[in-house]
């Protein structure tokens, strides 16, 4: 069983440690914490059997912890990331990784020297219907990919106050792409390829809390493909991705339903089981720290989409087509 450490006792922080401490199957459980806020978490940590340090520094200090996993907010990661890999402990990340390449590189390098595992938590990578698709991309059923679509996006950007870490532009650029929209971006990764080029517009049409509601990307992939992903931070909850090929379709719309329609004959619709998946990423971090398989989100593609997110500000900024910094493949 690993031991690990819940750094961020927000919303989410707790949500992570619902999903795995009462599951001996995760093959993890929390047993400390820190948090930014202590006073509101004290009952709540007694209560789940897990021991509330004082600071992060004591947390790393702790012998017994062997992982930390990190829900605080974005620009406090490549830090925190670093920190962790040089005093041993493994290292599950929320999403986004960092807001630039250059400190994702900094924490992948200093995992990658520590010889401890680095995970990032885009959880939609474990969804049924996600593998589904990847299948049917491998199979050759969609042809040659030409576009891909995507769109996540919500209303919880109304639930951002001025003064609150997440209604700060330089943590959350881009409106909705930190909360949600980054978890398209992955799924273009995942589904298509490095991205080799975007272009952006972002803009503010009904929040006034400083952050942007309403962006929009089109890219371009290495492979040839193109894209395009809409992320919105003031509208219903939504979630589509679609991938259109030379032979065929599939369009995930909602997180448990694929379709696939060839380009002659019959398609077909199928649903899937809701999945807890912040319990599968969670187990799949502990068993690729017991030496199972590799964490299947690589240190790679997690530099990669640092690299895309710092691109789409910047091509936000400057109106143009951005080139992204290409990543090594190892």
């Amino acid at each position: 069983m690993l031991n690990a450490a819940i750094i961020g006792l927000g919303k989410w922080g707790r949500v992570l440690v619902a999903s795995v401490q009462d599951a001996p199957d995760a093959g993890i459980r929390f047993t400390a914490a820190a948090t930014g806020r202590p006073e509101a978490s004290r009952d709540w940590a007694a209560t789940n059997g897990i021991r509330l340090h004082e600071n992060y520094a004591a947390v790393l200090a702790d012998p017994t912890v062997h992982a930390v996993v990190i829900a605080t907010p974005h620009a406090q990661h490549a830090d925190q990331v670093i920190a962790a890999a040089r005093a041993g402990k493994h290292v599950f990340v929320e999403k986004p990784f960092t807001l630039d390449r250059a400190s994702a590189a900094a924490a992948v390098d200093a995992c990658r020297e520590a010889g401890v595992v680095m995970a990032l938590g885009h959880n939609r990578r474990f969804l049924p219907a996600t593998a589904a698709m990847r299948g049917l991309l491998a199979e050759g059923k969609l042809g040659t990919l030409l576009q891909v679509e995507g769109h996540f996006g919500g209303p919880g950007g109304y639930g951002y106050k001025p003064g609150a870490w997440r209604a700060d532009a330089a943590e959350s650029p881009l409106g909705g792409m930190g909360g949600s929209g980054i978890h398209m971006l992955d799924m273009f990764i995942h589904l298509a390829g490095p991205l080799a080029e975007v272009a952006v517009e972002s803009t503010a049409r009904v929040l006034t809390n400083g952050l942007d509601d309403t962006t929009a990307m089109l890219c371009r992939f290495t492979s040839g493909a193109l894209g395009t992903l809409v992320t919105l931070a003031a509208a219903p909850r939504y979630w589509r991705v679609a991938l259109f090929g030379s032979e065929g379709m599939a369009e995930m719309r909602g997180q448990e339903r694929l379709e696939f329609s060839p380009r002659e004959g019959e398609g077909w619709a199928r649903d899937f089981q809701r999945t807890d998946i912040e319990h599968a990423e969670l187990a799949a971090f502990a068993a690729a720290v017991s030496g199972g398989p590799a964490y299947p989100l690589s240190p790679a593609e997690a530099l990669h989409g640092a690299a895309v997110y710092e691109t789409m500000i910047r091509a936000a900024n400057t109106g143009r087509r951005e080139a992204v910094s290409p990543v090594p493949s190892a």
